[in-house]
């Protein structure tokens, strides 16, 4: 079936019937995939604030040369993006302001989301830190139709669940609503060492946001891309939601991941695909963001 998704196959890659797992430069991975054939595409790539990912390492010369990178992915996933698909994407606040302008002009933005989380107790002490990260949601143009399954995505009112208050504009007056459809404010804690769903990857991102994205923008069956798939959680959340899942990286090592996480395989080149559960101690924290 996955020929029907690319172009040609000549690259490293692994797969079965629900998962596609490929190793290498996903700007020029993409350029393999056909057009308009993905449903729902999440793309959280590098930020540009020097994290150290193993075998290289996030920062470019300056940073128009990093929004001419992020231009050309962009392109490409609008590219692949069905007509009637959604495509999330993320960077570090200092950039999503030039991001947000290009595919504004470019395509469509439906939502900017902001993804609030705990602090890990150290903050900078010369300016106000950072507890957020932006995600714009798009897609190709504002005629385009689009999924959005908000029955699938409901969380608690606090109004109505908790302060038992009643709406008297309602004929009868009722108790307000118990559930809701949430806002683009997103409450989700960051992936810490010591929780389950923890991989050795410097920038993962938790499994409640991917379910969140995946189960309001797809529908089982689909098929979900992640171009930087680091700790393949995108993939492994769409598998274990029934879509089906593309997923790339440059690093063999987050390679591996994918292959485990998602059910490929338990073992690559004769090696037992453990989890590694060390944690990262070389990696930079976020600057300026």
């Amino acid at each position: 079936m996955w020929t029907n998704y690319f172009k040609n196959l000549y690259f490293t890659y692994k797969n079965n019937e629900t998962s596609f797992v490929g190793l290498g430069d996903s700007t020029e991975l993409l350029k393999k995939i056909k057009d308009d054939s993905i449903d729902l595409i999440f793309a959280d790539p590098p930020y540009n604030i020097g994290k150290d990912f193993g075998n290289n390492v996030d920062k470019w010369d300056d940073t128009k040369k990093y929004i001419e990178w992020c231009k050309l992915w962009i392109d490409e996933c609008f590219r692949i993006l069905k007509p009637t698909g959604t495509f999330y994407f993320m960077t570090a606040t200092q950039y999503i302001a030039y991001l947000d302008v290009y595919v504004s002009q470019k395509y469509n933005v439906l939502a900017r989301i902001i993804w609030s989380y705990d602090s890990s107790g150290v903050q900078s002490k010369k300016m106000f830190g950072s507890l957020y990260e932006p995600i714009i949601m798009a897609n190709k143009c504002a005629k385009s139709s689009y999924i959005f399954n908000y029955k699938d995505i409901m969380v608690e009112a606090k109004t109505g669940s908790k302060r038992k208050l009643i709406d008297y504009w309602k004929t009868p007056p009722q108790p307000y609503n118990t559930e809701k459809v949430p806002g683009n404010v997103w409450d989700f804690s960051r992936v810490r060492f010591k929780m389950d769903e923890y991989e050795n990857h410097p920038t993962q991102k938790p499994e409640a946001l991917l379910e969140r994205v995946i189960k309001a923008s797809s529908n089982e069956g689909d098929i979900v891309l992640d171009p930087f798939s680091g700790s393949f959680t995108t993939s492994a959340v769409a598998v274990n939601l029934n879509r089906k899942a593309i997923g790339f990286d440059l690093n063999e090592d987050f390679f591996k991941i994918g292959l485990r996480r998602t059910g490929i395989a338990n073992h690559f080149n004769g090696d037992a695909l453990g989890k590694d559960k060390s944690r990262k101690t070389k990696n930079k924290s976020k600057k300026n963001h």
